[in-house]
């Protein structure tokens, strides 16, 4: 009888371990396949400055089935313009041990690449990703970096000639740019070669500072340009849309910028990829990565959206006229 009952009591112990064991299996797991995957997103401006950025990518996310904070949480960290805040940044990032980091503009994704080689990085905004040493190539990334380049050097000359259809027959041009930057160079070339077909002089000043931008104005006026061309890397001008645009009209220079945000702040007219087309389409590498794809896999891709867009109440403020022909052609007319 006492036989029977050790028996029992060791068969009962077992099957107590047992369920424990099981409860605990089943636990893991389901905390496993509840496990909401956090995303590192790094920029080197200001988080409200970029218009309809956040909300594009939240958009690209809801289209796949991301919702934030039910299904995926983003981790935001803007250097606010300070580009020596960015490493700092992105190694916060990585102690969080985010499982993706979105990177905007050069500066940014160089940070992401200095803090990790493991953590898959999917960039934005990068002008030249091969030139800038982030990938082996565009086909067959190779490491831990992919995403979308904004790579479209031949964006200057149709800038410039765009500058040519509102100024009748200009001969001075002046060039804002940001010597350090990686996509700068290849920028000007196209600008030359634009600006010789067109027969017109270029005055290019540097801008490498917030604090450049007031001298900047004050040569291009003394130096007789006609219309300016901004090609200022997008981190200077973060937070001082309204100080440039001010400034534009104060030296009634017709400009021409690379994005929509300054003309939507009151800048004349813009043309350029549309970020927002890009930001939802780095959605898109989000999810295959989540999903089990490697960076070095994925292909980096190149802009296919532009847009142009013109703000006519900026040109009435420097006394200038928009061609019909012109107005046409613009994807939006800000009034």
């Amino acid at each position: 009888m006492e036989r029977a009952a050790n028996n029992m009591k060791k068969k009962i112990t077992v099957l107590t371990l047992c369920a424990m064991l099981f409860a605990l299996c089943a636990s893991a797991e389901a905390q496993q396949a509840t496990k909401i995957p956090r995303i590192g997103n790094l920029g080197a401006g200001v988080g409200s400055s970029s218009s309809g950025r956040p909300e594009a990518f939240r958009q690209g996310l809801l289209e796949l089935g991301y919702v934030e904070g039910k299904n995926i949480v983003i981790e935001r960290r803007y250097a606010e313009g300070k580009l020596d805040r960015l490493p700092a940044l992105a190694a916060e990032l990585v102690r969080l041990k985010v499982d993706i980091i979105m990177t905007v503009g050069s500066p940014a994704a160089r940070a992401a690449k200095g803090a990790t080689v493991t953590i898959p990085v999917v960039m934005m905004q990068v002008g030249d990703p091969v030139g800038s040493g982030f990938v082996a190539s565009l086909a067959r990334p190779g490491g831990n970096i992919t995403g979308l380049s904004s790579l479209a050097p031949e964006l200057s000359g149709k800038r410039l000639e765009l500058l040519k259809e509102i100024v009748p027959r200009p001969t001075r041009v002046a060039v804002f740019g940001t010597s350090t930057s990686p996509d700068t160079a290849q920028s000007l070339s196209e600008v030359d070669l634009a600006a010789k077909a067109f027969g017109v002089k270029l005055q290019y000043l540097d801008v490498l500072s917030p604090k450049d931008f007031e001298t900047a104005f004050q040569a291009a006026s003394k130096g007789r340009a006609e219309a300016l061309l901004y090609l200022v890397a997008g981190a200077i001008a973060s937070g001082r849309q309204t100080e440039i645009v001010d400034l534009a009209v104060k030296s009634r220079l017709p400009v021409i910028y690379s994005g929509r945000g300054l003309v939507e702040a009151g800048g004349l007219m813009s043309y350029g990829v549309s970020t927002a087309d890009l930001d939802r389409r780095a959605a898109v590498y989000v999810d295959k990565i989540l999903k089990g794809r490697k960076p070095a896999d994925l292909p980096v891709e190149q802009p296919t959206k532009f847009e142009f867009v013109i703000n006519l109440k900026a040109a009435k403020q420097i006394g200038l006229t928009i061609p019909p022909n012109v107005l046409a052609r613009a994807d939006r007319v800000i009034k």
